[in-house]
């Protein structure tokens, strides 16, 4: 017990000072985490235990799960072309193309060249969800646009993954009824404890829909899938439901923030081996530059299509280039199955935590849109990103 609460203060110190140099310096908080967690990962021998692991791992859920929650249903039908298009060029352009850099760039065997594709080809829902929510593009259609096109890309990657390696089984067909019937219950029962309950301090409408959170990722794990996508997949069916209860919405989002994710993006930082990017730095190097090209070549043609400005273009494309959950997941399943090694991993693991920090970084400082509405705004935060607590606060 002792030795739990010496691990969880190191843990919230390094998130209590990701959060002072986020505000202090006009970074997301999220990319913070992630630069502390390598710090800490690397010089101080951060510990990584069953516990945090789960927290991290309910915290990756729950972000999925607002980032779906945040998008307005008449927003994302009016912009589904464009979510649509972006989100497949997304996926596509970068699995090719890091399939093929890693088969003819580094001659890896083909599982390991697929592994490689999957893993490059994502883009992280919880980075660009953190950083929507702190500069305020959450709620505006460019964020909502976005967004749908993130699941649209992870999408992608999870049929990826099925298709290519884990196959299809009864559990996953029973795991899709579920999902589809608390796809129709659990907006209405949610809805019927607000109403009787709405209020209380015991909140037992957010803790209804972490119950579903947690059951689905529980059948998604067991019938081979991933428990982010149920999450995203129930919190854009229930975007209607707190499109009307914004406070119940703010709550849940204060929560994760606080509790959850700074484990989830803290612990992505302390998987960057210092040696490994000494040693592999060429390679991690490469896989990251392809991702971002390939990425910019699938992604901002589509923006120009659909007549984005070009700051807003680069911007967009930008924030697809990242990556982090789902990335992760598909190198870390490549090394538990053996089409990968331990190098490899560790390469494609950097690769892909760097481009959850390089492109976003860019992208805030440089190609943040400037929609002339918004324009005043922007001024009042002297160009830095809102704090979350500051966000949470003000709608307060």
């Amino acid at each position: 017990m002792d030795h739990n609460f010496m691990v969880v203060t190191e843990w919230i110190l390094l998130a209590f000072i990701a959060s002072l140099m986020s505000i202090r310096l006009g970074i997301s908080v999220a990319l913070m985490e992630i630069a502390v967690g390598v710090i800490g990962g690397n010089l101080v021998t951060l510990e990584i235990t069953p516990w945090v692991n789960f927290l991290a791992g309910f915290g990756a859920v729950i972000l999925t799960f607002l980032a779906g929650a945040e998008i307005d249903p008449a927003s994302l039908k009016d912009n589904i072309k464009e979510s649509l298009a972006i989100g497949l060029f997304s996926f596509l352009a970068p699995f090719l193309a890091g399939m093929g850099a890693a088969y003819y760039l580094f001659g890896w065997d083909v599982n390991a060249s697929k592994i490689a594709g999957i893993a490059l080809s994502t883009t992280s829902v919880a980075v660009v969800y953190a950083v929507m929510v702190e500069s305020g593009l959450a709620s505006k259609p460019l964020g909502q646009s976005i967004l749908a096109a993130c699941f649209i890309t992870d999408l992608g990657t999870v049929l990826a993954l099925g298709v290519l390696f884990t196959g299809f089984s009864l559990k996953l067909v029973w795991f899709a009824v579920a999902l589809a019937i608390a796809l129709y219950v659990a907006t209405p029962i949610t809805a019927h404890l607000f109403e009787q309950y709405g209020g209380r301090v015991s909140e037992p409408e957010i803790k209804f829909v972490l119950l579903v959170l947690a059951a689905l990722g529980y059948l998604a794990i067991t019938s081979g899938s991933e428990a982010v996508l149920p999450a995203y997949i129930l919190g854009m069916a229930m975007a209607g439901f707190f499109l009307k209860h914004k406070d119940t919405l703010h709550k849940m989002r204060a929560i994760v923030f606080v509790a959850f994710t700074p484990f989830y993006f803290i612990k992505a930082g302390a998987l960057v081996s210092f040696s490994a990017l000494y040693t592999a730095a060429a390679a991690i190097v490469v896989f990251l530059a392809v991702k971002v090209a390939a990425k910019f070549a699938g992604v901002l043609p589509v923006t120009m299509v659909f007549n984005y400005d070009n700051r807003t273009g680069i911007y967009t494309t930008l924030l697809m280039s990242t990556g982090l959950t789902f990335g992760t997941i598909s190198a870390l399943y490549g090394l538990s199955n053996n089409y990968i090694d331990k190098s490899q991993y560790s390469v494609l693991v950097a690769a892909v935590i760097l481009s959850a920090v390089v492109p976003t970084i860019i992208a805030q400082k440089y190609f943040f849109p400037i929609p002339g509405e918004e324009e005043q705004a922007r001024k009042e935060l002297s160009i830095i990103p809102l704090a979350l607590e500051e966000d949470v606060g003000d709608e307060h």
